[in-house]
């Protein structure tokens, strides 16, 4: 069993990463803008679902790849780190796509297609199947008991994490990007915060040893 300790320490670093820019954030507040809240909760179901589709594959693949491969632990940590930077990296890269520059002349699509993009931008976003990958083993240690479980117990905290983020997001979309885009300072102050945190991750990753 994950100490609690532990499980509040991953939220945090969960928290920091599902604010960071990405696919997911940006689907959600596209189409909360410009569909309107319900469709913005149907394509969060469909993100959650894809995040469930990569927690299970991830659970069964780490117990063989850990318990098996001694050198596993070194090669996703080292990925991690890399992943890690790399986002830090794109949060501040000259010329960005803006988060909140959304598209205001989307087409209104069906309830099963919203979810149905929602549930595929997640599970074909290799930044997901690589953060899942590379962080887990960071919180995983045999002395805790079974491997499957504490994936689990990461997933579902990751998941927890993720849904109350993206849910208020999707409530306040419109607001958020009005805000924003009147206030272009603090997208540059939230772009140095968030590669100051992504890049203390990494340096905290890198310095971990396996036990």
């Amino acid at each position: 069993m994950l100490p609690f300790s532990e499980l509040l320490i991953f939220a945090f670093a969960a928290f920091i990463l599902v604010i960071s820019p990405g696919p997911n954030m940006i689907y959600l507040i596209s189409r909360s803008i410009t569909q309107g809240r319900k469709a913005g909760l149907i394509s969060l179901a469909g993100i959650i679902c894809g995040f469930l589709f990569h927690i299970v594959l991830v659970s069964f693949g780490l117990t063989a790849l850990l318990l098996t491969i001694p050198l596993a632990y070194t090669v996703l940590k080292t990925a991690g780190v890399g992943y890690l930077l790399y986002l830090a990296y794109q949060a501040i890269k000259p010329n960005a796509k803006q988060l909140f520059d959304t598209n205001p002349h989307l087409p209104d699509d069906r309830a099963s297609k919203l979810f149905s993009i929602g549930f595929l931008t997640n599970v074909l976003n290799p930044k997901v199947a690589v953060f899942y990958l590379s962080f887990f083993p960071q919180f995983i240690k045999p002395q805790y008991g079974s491997v499957i479980q504490q994936s689990l117990a990461l997933g579902l905290t990751q998941i927890s994490v993720s849904f109350t983020v993206n849910f208020l997001i999707v409530l306040s979309a419109a607001k958020i990007s009005h805000f924003f885009r009147e206030q272009p300072s603090w997208v540059k102050v939230q772009k140095w915060f968030m590669a100051s945190i992504l890049t203390g991750l990494a340096l905290k990753m890198a310095l971990t040893k396996a036990k």
